[in-house]
């Protein structure tokens, strides 16, 4: 888009050229939002797919776990090096089971608490992992207005002294200065909006992904308390 200046000369008001002729500050505060947006939009992508693997991999647990097989034959399917988060909460309660059977069969007391202990250590190590990133995209969507509404108090001020110095108040020479101010808060929205809106989403469904470890981790030590009854 472009309209006419002063004494007939075209202004670019492309982005590119709005940036280019933003002060000092102001393309510092355009940067820092840029960046900024491009690394949220970065996490909230890698989420996505580290959460639909998450659930897909619970998927198959669950019916790996349910399928009606001995648990100690799919521990040892399994093996030391699971796959997926299911996986090893199921491998550190189970491991915690093995261990506390002495050499003649007999069971060290308090097993049941150790293997819900061994278990939630799990759960709370792969809830970090679920969550992390997750804080980024509050503090993008808390502060990315305000920083967007500095550079554009900013730009504002500039254009207010250049008006002062040229003596010319025409909206032709107020317009360009305002419009690279505005762009300011247009880039601070634009950082923040999908930062608020994927946080909340992002952090229910790690939530929901977490809420089901526990369950599971639940049900196992339900079984377990089970055979510790009958023996």
């Amino acid at each position: 888009m472009e309209q006419l200046a002063g004494a007939g000369q075209p202004v670019d008001f492309s982005l590119i050229a709005l940036f280019a002729r933003a002060s000092l500050t102001v393309q510092i505060v355009m940067v820092i939002l840029i960046l900024a947006s491009f690394w949220a939009w970065a996490i909230i992508i890698q989420k996505f797919i580290a959460f639909n693997a998450a659930r897909r991999e619970a998927d198959r647990f669950d019916r790996a776990f349910w399928s009606g097989q001995p648990l100690d034959d799919l521990y040892d399917r399994i093996g030391e090096t699971p796959s997926g988060p299911a996986e090893r909460i199921f491998s550190s309660g189970m491991a915690e089971w093995r261990r506390s059977h002495r050499d003649d069969g007999n069971l060290i007391a308090g097993v049941t608490a150790r293997i819900d202990r061994a278990m939630n250590v799990t759960i709370n190590r792969e809830n970090d992992r679920l969550t992390r990133g997750l804080p980024f995209l509050a503090t993008v969507g808390s502060t990315a207005p305000f920083i967007g509404l500095f550079g554009t108090v900013w730009g504002i001020k500039t254009a207010f002294e250049e008006i002062a110095i040229s003596q010319n108040t025409s909206l032709a020479v107020v317009a360009p200065g305002i419009a690279e101010a505005l762009v300011a808060t247009a880039l601070g929205l634009l950082a923040a909006i999908p930062a608020v809106i994927f946080y909340n989403k992002l952090s229910s469904d790690a939530d929901r992904i977490t809420g089901g470890y526990e369950t599971f981790a639940d049900e196992f030590s339900t079984i377990l308390s089970r055979q510790l009854d009958d023996e």
